[in-house]
């Protein structure tokens, strides 16, 4: 059974995770529809916080058992008492005395027929010849699994786009306060030049859900592209951060779908980015009786799942 909340914040964001911390569930175990947007207003006044209507799966109640409701007949009427009829007077009888009978005695048996049957059973079993149990294999040893090799990555040529792409973002890094380490290479099959970020405690350069690194690769590029005759496509990763986040929300989308298809009923997704949205799209394009669209206006963009005929 389907039960929905309505929460409000002062972002979209901050209403979905009231809602969540007050149902005690996790975010893909919900679909959210946006009730409205948030208003910063004029000095003030006027604003208006965002309301969300969470939606999410409760458990069924359990039937009672119906009661048997009496009869005003059957409770009117007085049950019949039971009357225990009273005992007879028993009757005199001639009681015929026996002489009791006397037994003979069983004579006990000799404690050494007892003893040799069991030295012949004891001795049967000592006599019967014991068959050796078979070694056991010795178990191999678990070999602890072995961390997956580092990548290697080939040095940049002095004065090529590499080089400049991973001056930019090193000294990025450390006005950040981090010491990790860019690699950059290009990738022939989409033109694009593509960094990783290698070093500790890279979740800082990470983010909330990749802001932080959305926030690098834009500025890499802005600052590689500034000047140049044609347009340098710059993608920045760590620690495999994007392709989790492609399947992670492919499986999201997935999920908000077959949702429609059952409730026939539309859903619209929390805000993403661009590039989060398009990863959304692909995944449902080819999903029968599902269309998606994005509606709303930037930082604030969401996807629209829909059922169709």
């Amino acid at each position: 059974m389907e039960k929905n909340i309505v929460t409000s914040g002062k972002t979209i964001d901050l209403a979905i995770e009231a809602a969540l911390q007050t149902l005690g569930l996790d975010r893909d175990s919900v679909s959210v529809q946006v009730l409205q947007q948030a208003k910063p207003g004029f000095l003030g006044f006027g604003a208006q916080p965002a309301k969300v209507q969470v939606t999410y799966e409760a458990p069924d109640p359990v039937p009672e058992a119906p009661k048997v409701a009496l009869s005003s007949a059957s409770r009117s009427k007085p049950k019949p008492t039971y009357v225990a009829p009273k005992p007879e007077a028993p009757k005199p009888a001639e009681v015929k005395q026996e002489a009791p009978k006397q037994e003979a005695p069983e004579a006990p048996k000799p404690q050494g027929e007892r003893r040799s049957k069991n030295e012949g059973r004891n001795q049967r079993r000592n006599d019967a010849p014991r068959q050796p149990k078979e070694p056991k294999e010795p178990r191999e040893p678990k070999q602890p699994k072995q961390p997956a090799a580092p990548k290697e990555y080939a040095p940049a040529a002095p004065g090529s786009v590499e080089e400049k792409i991973e001056q930019f973002i090193k000294g990025l890094a450390e006005h950040m306060g981090s010491q990790a380490v860019p690699h950059c290479w290009k990738d022939e099959e989409t033109n694009t030049y593509r960094v990783d970020l290698v070093g500790d405690d890279l979740g800082y350069l990470i983010g909330r859900r990749g802001d932080t690194l959305d926030a690098i690769q834009h500025l890499a590029n802005y600052a590689v592209n500034h000047g140049a005759e044609g347009r340098i496509r710059i993608s920045v990763d760590a620690e495999s951060y994007r392709e989790k986040r492609e399947d992670s929300l492919r499986r999201y989308a997935r999920k908000k779908a077959q949702q429609v298809l059952k409730n026939r009923r539309r859903t619209t997704l929390e805000p993403m980015n661009a590039y989060e949205r398009h990863v959304i799209h692909a995944a449902l394009q080819d999903m029968d009786n599902i269309t998606t669209h994005s509606t709303g206006v930037e930082p604030n963009r969401c996807v629209v799942i829909e059922y169709v005929r």
